[in-house]
């Protein structure tokens, strides 16, 4: 019970995604937002100019093969690291073949984990993104079934807000 792999597993299966993957439509409807070309600083702010408006199809933006194409939600703080916190939802694309260092959705001991991953000297790493949760190793004989490469990140801010930021907002309001 006190192998290298066995303690992993035991968190993935209690901090892991959820284990439905939601299917994108094959023929989703336009998710177009209106584009701000004028780029965003996020150091110094820079002095306001012209803008042209565009449209964004986020389906268009994050998706290459939509048939291959799955959402998932996040739990836990695995991935923290890689700015993938507890609630996102991640765009998961089975089509793609994972490459060294590539952020995955796997399925170890039959529960789905999100962990970056590390391939060397024949040995192949799942690695989260917190100093808090060790890797997952696989050495000979070992089988890693890798269910596809994460493509993007969905976040939704409101819903983010600590409960005392909540309700020190609902008393002003």
């Amino acid at each position: 019970m006190n192998s290298p792999v066995v303690r992993p597993i035991q968190a993935v299966s209690e901090l892991g995604l959820s284990q439905t993957p939601e299917r994108f439509a094959l023929e989703a409807p336009p998710s177009e937002l209106r584009l701000l070309v004028h780029g965003l600083s996020a150091g110094f702010p820079s002095p306001a100019g012209d803008y042209v408006e565009d449209a964004l199809d986020l389906n268009q933006y994050l998706i290459q093969n939509k048939p291959a194409t799955f959402l998932f939600t996040v739990r836990g703080d695995s991935m923290m690291g890689a700015s993938i916190e507890d609630g996102d939802k991640v765009v998961v694309d089975r089509a793609l073949k994972p490459k060294h260092q590539d952020i995955i959705v796997a399925v170890v001991n039959g529960d789905y984990t999100i962990k970056r991953l590390y391939k060397y000297r024949g040995t192949i790493e799942l690695r989260p993104e917190n100093p808090n949760y060790p890797a997952i190793t696989f050495t000979d004989g070992a089988e890693l079934q890798v269910w596809g490469v994460v493509i993007g990140v969905v976040r939704k801010y409101i819903n983010k807000a600590a409960p005392h930021a909540q309700q020190r907002h609902a008393t002003h309001s």
